[in-house]
């Protein structure tokens, strides 16, 4: 057990913490504490320059050399501006429990190993209008098990909108298909859940590129909203054109938490938990591992607590530079006990951009 001399000791390696009325300024941290890394497989650590991805709609294939220049086709990853961070978070204690009615004094906050310039604004978010995306896996692989996907939707649906709240329904196998876009009508939901059919390989790190692209990253409010994606899947991938590093980027960039829920049942956890487990870890997100097919529906029902249970934080960064790196973002609670879940970083923008 860490005693409190040492927990006081430890927090006092990070750079700042959030007091009420401004910030209180402390020395740099220290090398046990490195802020996280942007999630990039390692035979990719600099990945090339990209091309344009497959359209939604278009099938995905194999990768195949580039019939002009015999370079393996790539993907471009767009940015975002950024002027001021919005980190969305959810704490919970050693049991797993949502811990709400903090203050931001309660909070040590790093960006890119420094502390931010200034903090806009806090507050715990049960009631920000929410964008939800149900991406559910339709390739042959779950047949058996895909009537208990669309009823879990159907009933989280139910259970989690309220009016100012909008949702999408799409399945993916090879390619995307989007049945129904953004909208508040359950029976529009509950139809396009329907309209899914399995069958055909699986294209998981497309389909997630392209939904956050197209669905996400486009997105337009005159007033701040919570983007998330509930991807249902076995987490096997052997279609896409796109890297596992690709589609994270990419959700990372819209600024989407992706919650994963896996539909392998399996004694033992293969190389698809692991990918829903990466996928998850990098955006700030939560992975469920059902033991029964038929537990698929408590995944659902524990996403539903936890979006009703987050917090929200918006700074400035410091010593901002529009260069397109990727910032990380490191966030602790003073209080040991509990656990601060969100996502690992942003990217800057380019000049120009």
């Amino acid at each position: 057990m860490i005693s409190r001399c040492t927990w006081l000791f430890r927090l006092s390696t990070l750079a700042f913490l959030l007091v009420p009325g401004g910030l209180a300024f402390g020395q740099s941290p220290a090398a046990s504490t490195p802020p996280a890394q942007p999630v990039t497989p390692p035979q990719q650590a600099n990945p090339p320059q990209q091309a344009n991805p497959p359209q939604p709609g278009a099938p995905a294939t194999p990768q195949q050399p580039d019939q002009e220049n015999g370079q393996q086709p790539t993907f471009t990853l767009p940015t975002v501006r950024v002027n001021l961070v919005n980190l969305v978070f959810t704490v919970t204690d050693k049991h797993g429990r949502f811990i709400t009615g903090l203050q931001r004094s309660d909070f040590g906050l790093l960006d890119d190993g420094r502390p931010p310039a200034a903090v806009v604004g806090f507050s715990q978010q049960t009631n920000l209008p929410l964008r939800i995306g149900i991406m559910l896996d339709t390739s042959s692989s779950i047949r058996t098990r895909f009537k208990f996907e669309q009823d879990s939707a159907l009933n989280f649906f139910l259970q989690v909108l309220h009016p100012a709240d909008r949702a999408f329904v799409e399945g993916f196998d090879v390619t995307v298909d989007l049945t129904q876009d953004y909208t508040n009508n359950i029976d529009a939901l509950n139809d396009g859940i329907r309209k899914l059919r399995p069958g055909g390989g699986t294209a998981l790190f497309d389909a997630l590129y392209k939904t956050c692209q197209s669905q996400m990253l486009t997105l337009r409010e005159d007033h701040p909203v919570r983007k998330a994606i509930i991807l249902v899947s076995d987490g096997d991938d052997n279609y896409s054109r796109a890297l596992e590093s690709d589609a994270i980027k990419m959700c990372q960039r819209a600024e989407t938490i992706v919650y994963t829920i896996s539909t392998d049942t399996s004694p033992t956890r293969g190389k698809g938990s692991d990918v829903l487990q990466t996928i998850s870890d990098a955006t700030g997100g939560r992975t469920f591992f059902p033991e029964r097919i038929e537990d698929v529906a408590l995944g659902f029902s524990s996403i539903e607590e936890e979006l009703r249970s987050q917090y929200s934080l918006e700074y400035r960064p410091a010593d901002f530079k529009q260069d397109g790196s990727f910032r990380t973002i490191y966030l602790q609670a003073t209080n040991p006990r509990y656990k601060v879940r969100t996502r690992t970083g942003y990217f800057a923008p380019r000049p120009g951009q």
